[in-house]
């Protein structure tokens, strides 16, 4: 049987809850004489917080732990969900569920992640992995990092988040079977066409020791079927301006909104695992793997409404400052203005890999050598089938007619749902008046992986201060890849004769009513995108391709020399990046006494070295001197305009730390710590990739925001905390704070001057019917490293207490809550609503609070969690990113239980019980960004240990 050291808390906890069920022992094993007594386990949600409080306590650094009872035993929908019930860690909620977490109020970015120690990559292109595709089943125990050490590997400035699977030699039992089954339902379903109602939730997992305990294995599977649905409207930026008032003043336009309803299905099946042999007992040799595949289909139908720019017709518009929040719009013959019918199908197919190998040998009895090798590797191929339709004067004609005649009235009412008119609205679900104008699919293929190697060394010291030395040194080789590619059919604006619309027919459509509190809107048809397509195509629908369009003004050999677009884009936004890091560190763990107290912690250094390049293709006009070569892309166009090649930096950093925990009594302690931090770009922010693109209506826009040349964010930063545990509980007060040094600025020009920057841009485009379009400047997004930094500081709160002085019935009631209080000074600029506005650092919320109240008695428990972020900046999508400012909100989620008998135990789950909507806005409330409603989910299942 496993020895452990007994901590006061777990004894304490053994002695002192009566409320709980305790697992069975040897009689003689409990004695808090002993030095080495068996772990007795305490069952239920108080077990986990008492081992998480035990983790932190005697932790070096500072830190947050959640811990399961077993293998499969977390009970959250995914690591994300998990992770938001620590203190100073909220999350970003996509399509109604966690995904990205941030920490300190600070975003997903800053947050490294590792699992059993080891960096991953991402399918999203980024750093920050994605914690949805981590099942909870699979993950023993999470730790938030909040400050670090020089062993841990660099890159979060937040913190650094670590998962570890389990470990089998160190289960209690010889063998244990964990078997979750659970349905879930969701109550919104019935609002969205084709919308789906009811997922499942399944996991196996096994650990168990053979040979003498020498031998572990752990094996693992969990499944995931969720439907995925929402009713939402999204405002999109004010990126034209207008005098709409005649005062010789211009006022900001947005490009329109959209109301739509989405809806899809996410399968996630989740694999582990893992071999633990130990032959000697100094020798410990580890391997495991986790698997991930994550697959999401999704679709969304409804309205898209172009309001037109400044070319439109505005009437009685309504004001916020200089924005225009209300009016009527009407087409010109210039304007473009128009109401979309959109049928968009998207899907994404992501693959995680996680391989190590971990061998720790216990040289002598002061001498440890760890050697790690691992890989890591992540894909995703995300395609985003868009179809468009548009209202015909006659849907039956032998030439059909757009109909111009559009009119549009709309006002915003902040973060209520707006009022609007639209005098087509009774067209939007005829079908002799809608017809398919335009197909295109636009997918993002990404590939990351990392190669790892580590060695760490540790000697124990025979010194009255310095406890042990550690040194290591770590190597990795991190490739990125992103490739992107288009196929388009039609015009979204027009209805072309050389590509003519579809007509469609009653097997293709049918229609949509808007339900609850959208139901004012009108109804509209919802298309089969198979059958249309199969109809518009029947020889087959064409597949997309990376190319320089027919249409490219440096195309050598167009068969249709500058008409048809220009899809140059799809080339330069494809590319490689390649990032190699040597780090080596020094530390000394500290063992001592100061004033008769115990002080206990360590100081190290790290030095990183960071290589970082990227596959470029400059634009150096077509001139040989310089580079320019013949580049033929996937349909035989050649373009000569551009050198190929490969751009870089290499910079180094050295990141010094400080960890102490002072006693001060035998249940409080003050810790304090000290460091430098750094946290590097999204890897797909190092590619070089400027681009420009085009619109069927000749508007010019651009994009520069990545670059190899982007250093990391650097932070100093002091944490200060008090900690005070009882039998039954603990309370914890820590202040912090972060200098930061630089950070990336990123920045939209709006009506920019693009023949002025030397880009190649036409004075006019000719469509595919050979209609001629002036260009004009839009706007161009591009990023620099700022070196004006600022400050982030906050207060955070914690308490835990189990009750069990109650008498017996109430002896398991408990409360665990956090408060966390963050400010900053770095202010940034948001011009998407109009006039800019400075906006907080993203994901920062000042005030984040989480609260479960919990109750067991008698194999029963239960208990709420609510979880509350005051407003934050974030990303929504409407047809591109857009930051906007995203409202206050509360999460309130709640578990109840019941332990049939020692194998048996029946659950009862409702997440996001107050229905409780995503709301955001352009800088004031005003100006309405998303309104996004999820609905609840339902989970009723069980749980069988054998």
């Amino acid at each position: 049987m496993l020895k452990t050291k007994k901590t006061l808390l777990t004894l304490a906890l053994a002695a002192g809850t009566s409320g709980f069920v305790v697992a069975e022992t040897e009689p003689d094993a409990v004695t808090a004489s002993d030095d080495q007594v068996e772990v007795i386990q305490v069952r239920g949600f108080a077990s986990s917080l008492f081992r998480s409080l035990d983790a932190k306590r005697y932790s070096d650094i500072v830190s947050e732990t959640i811990s399961a009872d077993d293998l499969g035993a977390l009970p959250d929908v995914s690591m994300a969900d998990a992770l938001t019930r620590l203190p100073g860690v909220s999350a970003v909620r996509t399509g109604g569920q966690a995904a990205e977490i941030n920490i300190r109020g600070m975003s997903g970015g800053f947050v490294f992640s590792t699992l059993n120690g080891r960096e991953q990559v991402s399918t999203s292109g980024k750093r920050n992995i994605e914690f949805d595709q981590y099942p909870s089943e699979l993950i023993n125990s999470a730790a938030v990092y909040k400050s670090p050490k020089a062993s841990l590997i660099e890159g979060g400035v937040a913190g650094t988040v670590e998962l570890e699977t389990a470990s089998p030699l160190r289960n209690a039992e010889q063998h244990t079977f964990t078997v979750n089954l659970r349905g879930m339902k969701n109550d919104r379903a019935s609002e969205v066409p084709d919308g789906q109602s009811v997922g499942h939730r399944f996991s196996f997992s096994y650990q168990g020791k053979y040979l003498d305990d020498t031998l572990g294995l752990a094996l693992g599977y969990a499944r995931l079927y969720q439907p995925s649905v929402a009713t939402q409207f999204i405002g999109l930026a004010y990126n034209a301006q207008k005098d709409v008032t005649g005062n010789d003043q211009m006022e900001f336009l947005s490009e329109g909104f959209e109301i739509q309803h989405r809806g899809g299905e996410e399968t996630r099946n989740g694999y582990l695992a893992s071999v633990e042999w130990t032959p000697v007992s100094n020798f410990t040799l580890k391997a495991d793997a986790f698997l991930s595949r994550f697959d999401k289909e999704a679709f969304a139908r409804g309205f898209r409404v172009k309001l037109g720019g400044a070319s439109a017709a505005v009437g009685n518009p309504v004001l916020n400052n200089s924005s225009v929040i209300g009016g009527t719009f009407n087409r010109t013959s210039q304007s473009f203005t128009r109401v979309e019918i959109v049928n968009d199908d998207n899907r994404d197919f992501n693959k995680v890999n996680s391989f190590g190998i971990n061998a720790d040998w216990d040289v002598t009895d002061r001498l440890n050598l760890s050697l790690d090798v691992s890989r890591s590797t992540a894909s995703s191929d995300f395609r985003n089938g868009l179809l468009w339709s548009l209202v015909a004067e006659d849907a039956n004609a032998d030439v059909p007619v757009l109909d111009t005649n559009v009119s549009i009235s709309y006002l915003l009412n902040g973060l209520n749902l707006p009022d609007m008119g639209f005098n087509q609205a009774a067209a939007f679900s005829d079908i002799d008046r809608v017809m398919v104008s335009k197909y295109g699919i636009y997918p993002y293929v990404n590939s990351d992986a990392v190669n790892a190697y580590r060695l760490d060394l540790s000697y124990e010291l025979d010194l009255p201060v310095l406890r042990s030395i550690e040194a290591g040194v770590r190597y990795s080789e991190r490739r990125y890849s992103n490739d992107r590619s288009v196929f388009e059919y039609g015009s979204d604006g027009a209805f072309l004769s050389s590509q003519p619309p579809l007509r469609l027919t009653q097997d293709m459509v049918s229609v949509v009513d808007f339900k609850g509190k959208f139901s004012y809107f009108p109804s509209y048809l919802a298309i089969d995108l198979d059958k249309a397509l199969n109809a518009w195509f029947p020889q087959g629908v064409p597949q997309p391709v990376q190319t320089w369009g027919s249409g490219n003004p440096d195309v050598i050999n167009s068969p249709t020399p500058g008409v048809g677009p220009n899809y140059s884009w799809s080339m330069q936004e494809s590319g490689r990046v390649f990032e190699d890091v040597l780090a080596a560190y020094l530390m000394v763990n500290l063992d001592t006494e100061i004033f008769g107290l115990p002080l206990r912690g360590n100081a190290g250094v790290r030095r990183v070295h960071s290589d970082q390049s990227a596959t470029d293709l400059a634009n150096v006009a077509g001139d040989p001197l310089q580079g320019a070569q013949f580049i033929v892309d996937e349909v035989g166009l050649i373009n000569g305009r551009y050198a190929p090649g490969i751009i870089g930096d290499s910079y180094t950093h050295y990141l010094p730390s400080l960890n102490l925990n002072l006693g001060l009594t035998d249940n409080t302690q003050l810790r304090f710590a000290a460091a430098k931090v750094m946290s590097r770009p999204p890897i797909n922010r190092l590619a070089s990739n400027t681009a420009i693109f085009i619109s069927d209506d000749g508007e010019v826009s651009g994009n520069s925001s990545n670059s190899p040349f982007l250093r990391p964010f650097e932070a100093t930063q002091y944490d200060l905390s008090y900690e005070v545990y009882f039998p039954a509980g603990a309370f914890v007060a820590a202040v912090f704070y972060k200098d930061i040094k630089s950070f990336i600025n990123d920045f939209t020009i709006q009506e920019f001057d693009f023949k002025g920057a030397g880009f190649p841009v036409p004075d006019q485009i000719i469509n595919e019917d050979g209609v001629p379009r002036a260009t004009f400047d839009g706007a161009f997004s591009t990023a620099v490293n700022n070196d004006d930094g600022g400050y982030i500081r906050g207060l955070e709160l914690a308490y835990t207490q189990v009750f069990n002085f109650l008498p017996e019935f109430w002896s398991g009631l408990g409360v665990s809550g956090s408060y966390s209080y963050t400010e900053s000074e770095v202010s940034l600029v948001n011009p998407l609503g109009g006039d800019p506005v400075p906006m907080s650092f993203e994901g920062l919320s000042k005030e984040v609070l989480t609260a479960t109240l919990f109750w067991e008695y008698q194999g029963f428990e239960t208990r709420v969690s609510a979880r509350y972020r005051s407003p934050f900046v974030s990303t929504q999508i409407g047809i591109d990113e857009q930051v906007t400012n995203f409202h206050s909100e509360t999460v309130v989620d709640l578990q109840a239980g019941y332990q049939w008998n020692d194998n048996l135990k029946f659950l009862f789950q409702v997440n996001n019980l107050t229905d409780e909507p995503t709301k955001s806005y352009f800088g004031q409330q005003a100006q309405t960004g998303t309104l996004q409603f999820f609905g609840r989910q339902y989970y009723l299942g069980a749980v069988y240990v054998f």
